[in-house]
C-alpha cells in the first residue's frame, strides 16, 4: 500500500528476529561479524536484513529506520521469505498484525476502495476465502456507507468473520510465494 505522500518521513520496519552474534550464513570470523536483525517494512511489507551497530540495543518487535537507515543500522539488504530464521518466520504474523493495528484506517480503506483488476476479477477476490458472493456482500455494504473499522466490516458483511485476519493471511502469502500474479500489499525488488 502506498504511503501518505510525505517523502521526508523515514521508512521503518518491525524487527522479527535479532541475532547478536551475526548471521549464521556469514563465514567471516566472529570478531568481524555485526549483529543482525530481520525485519518487515511497515509501508510496503518488504523483508530486510539489517547489519546493526554493536550497541544497537534492538529487540523483537522494535522498529528500526530503514530509509534512510537509522543510526543503529550499518547496512541493509532485502531478503526473501526463505532467508528468514525460524524465529523471524514465527514472528511475521504478529508483526503484520502490529503494522495493521498501527494504521487500521488505511487497511479498512482497502475494503472501502478496492476496485476491479479486470472485467472478470476484482481485487477483493484475491483475499483468502472471498469468492463472488462475499465480494458482492462487501461491495453492497460499502455502497450504503463506508466502513469505519474492522468491527464495522464484520458486523455489516455477512460471512466475513475476520477482515483483519484475511488481510494478514494475504500479506503473509504475498511474502511467502514467489510466483503470484497479483500483489496487493507486499513489494518485491524483482517486480
Amino acid at each position: 500500500m502506498s504511503d501518505d505522500g510525505d517523502d521526508t518521513a523515514a521508512r521503518t520496519a518491525v524487527v522479527l528476529d535479532f541475532l547478536p552474534r551475526g548471521s549464521p550464513s556469514d563465514d567471516r570470523p566472529q570478531y568481524e561479524k555485526s549483529p543482525v536483525a530481520f525485519a518487515v517494512g511497515e509501508e510496503d511489507f518488504q523483508l530486510v536484513e539489517a547489519a546493526l551497530t554493536d550497541d544497537a540495543g534492538i529487540n523483537i518487535g522494535d522498529r528500526i529506520e530503514i530509509d534512510p537507515v537509522g543510526d543503529n543500522v550499518k547496512d541493509l539488504r532485502t531478503v526473501e521469505y526463505r532467508d528468514l530464521t525460524s524465529t523471524a518466520e514465527s514472528e511475521l504474523e504478529y508483526a503484520i498484525e502490529s503494522i495493521i493495528d498501527a494504521d487500521e484506517a488505511q487497511f479498512v480503506d482497502f475494503y472501502n476502495d478496492a476496485q476491479p483488476i479486470t472485467t472478470r476479477l476484482h481485487v477483493l477476490n484475491l483475499l483468502p476465502g472471498i469468492g463472488k458472493k462475499l465480494r458482492n456482500n462487501v461491495l453492497d455494504a460499502r455502497k450504503r456507507q463506508p466502513f469505519e473499522d474492522f468491527d464495522d466490516i464484520e458486523e455489516r458483511v455477512s460471512g466475513l468473520h475476520d477482515p483483519k485476519g484475511v488481510l494478514i493471511e494475504r500479506i503473509t502469502e504475498e511474502l511467502q510465494e514467489d510466483d503470484l500474479k497479483y500483489r496487493i500489499f507486499a513489494r518485491r525488488d524483482d517486480e
